[in-house]
């Protein structure tokens, strides 16, 4: 009897210890998994939206709200208006053919259907653009995994041009796109799906440079200024990519001083 009894306790006393060590590692496992201090990650998202998508208004609010947590963080946002919703009723005015060509090169790449809204992140995964929950866990996951590479960066303006002068040691086969972006705007909507609704945009694309690093790693390339230009309400961001996989190996902005 005494002999069962103490088996009973040493077994008790095993047990116990394994599952103090399973819940200690585990605990472990879940800070790595969730903390990105210290790391040197990056998360480049892309959204593909319209004024005349009713879906899309959502995926923009939530360019804003990631945009105001992420503040601190490195994550490059990108909000390209495509135009093929533009013959349905209502013509967005900061769509254009070059951002929906754009999305057509990521659904060969990614093997995915044209949709808006549609997010990529570092032009690897895509998602429905409101879907916060795994837009979120992508960003996580980017900036835990990713390797941070500088490109260095500066912009100025003049009386009717954007100079931006860029220097990277990326492969010379990726293309380098740098990016002349508008923080925020809206859009009172007069017809088509989101007729009557006042559109608030962050992150958009007005102008889009792809360079070719094989022929220029470092120099300068030149926006047109645009109209109603106001330095604290635009950035640049660039990002350099492999055009064959889709795949973000480098991020930076700036801003106008």
């Amino acid at each position: 009897m005494i002999l069962k009894n103490l088996i009973t306790v040493s077994a008790f006393t095993a047990l116990l210890f394994a599952t103090s060590a399973f819940i200690y590692q585990n605990k472990d496992q879940k800070t790595i998994q969730h903390s990105t201090d210290g790391n040197n990650g990056f998360a480049v998202l892309e959204l593909f939206t319209s004024e005349g998508c009713s879906s899309c208004p959502p995926a923009d609010e939530l360019m804003g709200k990631i945009e105001k947590e992420y503040k601190d963080q490195p994550v490059y946002l990108l909000s390209y208006h495509v135009d093929y919703w533009n013959r349905i009723g209502w013509k967005d005015r900061f769509s254009t053919a070059a951002n929906s060509q754009r999305q057509q090169q990521y659904s060969r790449i990614l093997n995915s259907q044209v949709y808006t809204p549609q997010l990529v992140v570092n032009g690897k995964a895509e998602f429905v653009g409101s879907d916060e929950n795994s837009i979120k866990n992508a960003i996580q996951e980017a900036l835990f995994i990713s390797k941070k590479n500088n490109i260095e960066l500066s912009a100025a303006v003049s009386q009717n041009t954007v100079d931006v002068h860029y220097k990277t040691s990326s492969d010379p086969k990726n293309m380098l796109l740098i990016n002349l972006v508008e923080k925020h705007s809206s859009t009172q909507v007069e017809k088509g799906e989101n007729e009557g609704r006042l559109l608030h945009h962050w992150q958009i694309v007005h102008q889009q440079n792809s360079i070719s690093l094989n022929k220029q790693p470092e120099g300068t390339t030149t926006f047109k200024l645009p109209e109603g230009f106001s330095p604290e309400n635009w950035e640049i961001i660039a990002f350099v990519q492999n055009t064959k996989t889709g795949m973000i190996s480098e991020s930076s902005k700036t801003v106008f001083k």
